[in-house]
């Protein structure tokens, strides 16, 4: 029987705040429980503690029945690692252990051409592999790699992730998990970087589950249609849903309705005590009779006070995106015989001044790479990103331009800027670079508290939750003066509140706007559809396509 159980959980930052307190909740067998709430709030950090990462300060946290767990980035920026260390990372504790002796006793079998010594530890550290279910793993695995990869586990095993897309990391991941032995699973995301076809196999796949499972999202259709309750982090506790996602809203208004009633009687009864202690304090003081009863009032007072008011409702977010832009030539994007190598076949596209394009289809197809060549400034990289900015070139055959005036700014589907590393928000703000204005520490502190990252201002870039790191980013373009922003994939980690002060802010953009997305929700916003196909044709449709042959 698998399930979590957490009680009067805490947890505090290093500068002594504290992020959460008695924090309270199950995930009964067969559970499926969403965690919900906003970037920065402490999800990822409550999943470390689920999973014994990190160490509650106070409260216990105790599961049963074997924990699987994904990570939120699982996988990126560890482009050179082989898919095998990924996979190990996902199997059970016995044989993550035995995996890494085998490991050394293959490296030094290697390294000595065969010892009698390394032989023997070589032989034995096979057998503990069997013992512990390697070759059960090995079976898993190659389940896995035959369905989501299309070859065996033999051929891919080696491959480096950097090989692989985001939704093709994840994708293997969540099946992994959800084929093994584990009866708990903890998912940060899952629906990251995966296509909707893709998210539809997740929704179903949890609720066909009998695993119970914890998971972390803000894609509204996944809550839906995947989670029976829902965990709220805010205001530094949490609070639970028993209904599913459909009634939540419903459920959190009423809540803070009854957070203020409760706040206006303590007010009005904190009125009346104080009121009367007055009272008896005037009394006294021409009447040592009243003495007595002024005291009882005074205690009765202190005691009200000391015990405090209710909670008040969590204040809502107050993201404010000023994505400016500028005039471009009417054409602001020329695509001429464009061929991704080994990914589609040559097309025309012209995307004009002011455009929303979503570029839309499953992963694998080369919708990423084709923003990726837009932002090296298509087959003119004079145009596209600066050099501290480096990107992968993309093969391709045909012409692809940008229009005059036309300044790209790139949103990186994984986040990576390694420009950023060992780097504060406020040192990135003040140095600028030469793209960006550098910002006196008014303006910098002022530009992060319209993104509510003034409290993570110190933080280096890497240690940024994901939804931080992507409103971080946001910013960036805002201040690099893009007439042209690419955006793949920015809504993944933004929370809800986020993810509609982007699109309010895209409205307001004056430029053209490109986007890679699987949100069914954020597509509302755009008025032209180019899709990428699975047999490498690339069409443009009047509305979203989602199922893509």
């Amino acid at each position: 029987m698998g399930f979590v159980d957490l009680s009067g959980v805490r947890f505090g930052l290093s500068d002594g705040t504290t992020l959460f307190d008695e924090v309270s909740f199950r995930v009964g067998e067969g559970a499926k429980v969403a965690l919900i709430g906003a970037n920065g709030a402490g999800k990822t950090t409550l999943l470390n503690i689920v999973t014994g990462l990190l160490a509650p300060q106070a409260g216990t946290v105790a599961h049963a029945g074997g924990l699987g767990v994904m990570r939120q980035l699982v996988g990126m920026r560890e482009g050179e690692r082989p898919l095998r260390h990924l996979a190990v990372d996902l199997a059970p504790p016995p044989v993550r252990a035995v995996a890494a002796r085998l490991a050394k006793a293959e490296a030094r079998m290697a390294a000595s051409y065969g010892t009698e010594k390394d032989q023997l530890a070589y032989a034995q550290a096979l057998a503990d592999w069997g013992e512990a279910g390697g070759y059960e793993f090995d079976v898993l695995c190659d389940t896995v790699a035959v369905a989501i990869l299309g070859q065996s586990w033999e051929a891919v095993k080696d491959r480096p992730l950097r090989t692989l897309s985001g939704g093709e990391q994840k994708r293997f991941a969540l099946q992994l998990l959800l084929q093994g032995r584990d009866e708990v699973l903890v998912l940060d995301e899952p629906d990251n970087f995966l296509d909707v076809p893709a998210k539809r196999e997740l929704e179903q796949a949890i609720r066909d589950s009998d695993k119970s499972i914890l998971f972390v999202s803000h894609d509204r259709e996944v809550l839906a249609n995947a989670a029976s309750s829902i965990v709220t982090l805010e205001a530094g506790t949490t609070w639970t849903h028993g209904g599913g996602f459909a009634t939540w809203h419903e459920a959190r208004a009423s809540r803070h309705e009854r957070f203020e009633e409760l706040r206006r009687r303590w007010d009005e009864e904190h009125k009346k005590l104080r009121e009367l202690m007055l009272m008896y304090k005037n009394k006294a003081a021409y009447n040592s009779d009243m003495a007595s009863r002024y005291r009882a009032a005074q205690t009765r007072l202190q005691k009200f006070e000391q015990a405090g008011p209710p909670p008040s409702p969590p204040r809502e977010q107050d993201i404010r995106v000023k994505l400016e832009g500028g005039r471009t030539g009417k054409r602001a994007v020329i695509c001429e015989q464009l061929e991704l190598e080994d990914l589609t076949f040559p097309f025309d596209l012209e995307v004009w001044y002011g455009d929303r394009v979503a570029v839309l289809g499953a992963n694998g197809t080369g919708k990423s790479h084709f923003l990726r060549l837009l932002a090296q400034g298509g087959s003119d990289p004079e145009a596209g990103l600066n050099a501290k900015r480096s990107l992968d070139p993309v093969r391709h055959n045909g012409v692809a331009r940008l229009g005059a005036r036309v300044y790209p700014g790139h949103f990186s589907q994984t986040h990576e800027h390694p420009e950023f590393d060992g780097r504060t928000l406020r040192e990135i703000l003040w140095e600028g670079d030469e793209d960006r204005p550098s910002l006196d520490r008014s303006k910098a502190m002022s530009a992060l508290n319209r993104y509510e990252l003034t409290a993570q201002s110190e933080q280096d870039f890497k240690t940024l939750s994901g939804g931080q790191q992507a409103r971080f980013m946001v910013l960036m373009l805002e201040l690099s003066g893009a007439t042209c922003l690419l955006l793949d994939e920015p809504t993944d980690n933004l929370d809800l509140a986020s993810a509609e002060a982007l699109e309010q802010g895209l409205k307001a953009f004056d430029g053209t706007v490109l986007a890679v997305t699987h949100d069914r929700w954020f597509t509302r916003g755009f008025d032209r559809f180019v899709v990428f196909r699975r047999d490498g044709e690339v069409i443009e449709s009047d509305e979203p396509v989602w199922d893509v042959r």
